[in-house]
């Protein structure tokens, strides 16, 4: 699943000599969220479990999905339908009642708080919740590591990097990582039938952020004020 954080204020064009935003190029096959009723009506954590499944799986009917995620048929069918009534899932046809399956309406989403404050809040705590989450399946993968074939372990990468940089570098890096990563496989995760058979979901997340307030003096990097 795709999840592209849009900090306040960034909706505004990039400077003539920087490409786009990642998201201006890449948003097509993404929901775009901005008022806080929505931000606050996907920050639950069977909510945001339902539509990794389906992101996972494909379309699935809801005793299907509380078999994956544990939780009964009828807590299921509550929240899909909570999430088809603000646009994240759809009936996909053929069943009724809780043999109904489900699909999403999108691969991913979009945030943006758009300079409200309201809005804001309910950003920040949708996005805790979906970082607790992906963390949580990090820490899984730091413990259950040792099952894995070699390869595997050889392949995953776990690493840290400090750029100095100016605001323009980092939104022309945000958006050449995006061209490089978003095309390769996108299409996988909206039609599972285009997954080798020996594909495997792989979680990579994306992290930037200063480290030291841009008024801050140099050598005080912890002044955060």
């Amino acid at each position: 699943m795709s999840l592209d954080d849009r900090p306040t204020g960034t909706e505004d064009a990039a400077p003539a000599s920087a490409s786009p935003r990642s998201g201006d190029r890449h948003d097509a096959d993404l929901q775009r969220i901005t008022d806080a009723r929505t931000l606050r009506a996907l920050a639950h954590p069977v909510r945001i479990a339902l539509i990794e499944e389906l992101v996972f799986g494909g379309a699935a009917t809801a005793t299907e999905l509380g078999e994956r995620i544990g939780e009964t048929p009828t807590t299921c069918s509550f929240h899909l339908r909570q999430l088809a009534k603000y646009g994240f899932v759809e009936e996909a046809g053929g069943g009724k009642g809780r043999a109904r399956p489900w699909r999403l309406t999108s691969i991913g989403f979009s945030i943006s708080a758009h300079d409200d404050p309201e809005s804001e809040i309910a950003a920040d705590t949708l996005l805790r919740v979906f970082r607790e989450r992906q963390l949580g399946r990090f820490d899984q993968w730091l413990q259950s590591k040792g099952s894995y074939p070699r390869r595997w372990r050889n392949a995953a990468n776990n690493s840290e990097y400090v750029f100095y940089l100016t605001v323009e570098e980092l939104e022309q890096l945000n958006a050449e990582l995006a061209d490089m990563l978003v095309p390769r496989f996108r299409e996988r995760l909206a039609r599972p039938e285009l997954r080798p058979a020996d594909a495997v979901p792989v979680e990579m997340l994306l992290f930037n952020y200063p480290i030291q307030h841009p008024g801050a003096a140099p050598d005080d990097p912890g002044d955060q004020t």
